[in-house]
């Protein structure tokens, strides 16, 4: 079910930003919000991010990089 999240005292100059970037993009403050809060939400929170990079393991050695990288480009031209 929807809900509905109200947010007080905002100062003029930030509501005047947020009603610009709304008009950019031809929609009301609440409708731009509403993308922004959706936005928001579906992105990872630092310590979701953290552990996820954390489960990953150790970054590849440069040299493995470079033979990867080396291997898809195929050879130099002589």
């Amino acid at each position: 079910m929807p809900r509905t999240v109200q947010i007080r005292d905002i100062d003029d100059e930030v509501y005047d930003a947020l009603r610009k970037r709304a008009a950019e993009f031809g929609l009301s403050v609440p409708e731009y919000l509403r993308g922004e809060v959706e936005r928001l939400a579906s992105r990872l929170s630092v310590g979701e991010w953290i552990a996820r990079t954390r489960r990953r393991g150790a970054p590849p050695e440069r040299l493995d990089t470079v033979a990867a990288l080396d291997e898809m480009r195929g050879p130099w031209p002589g």
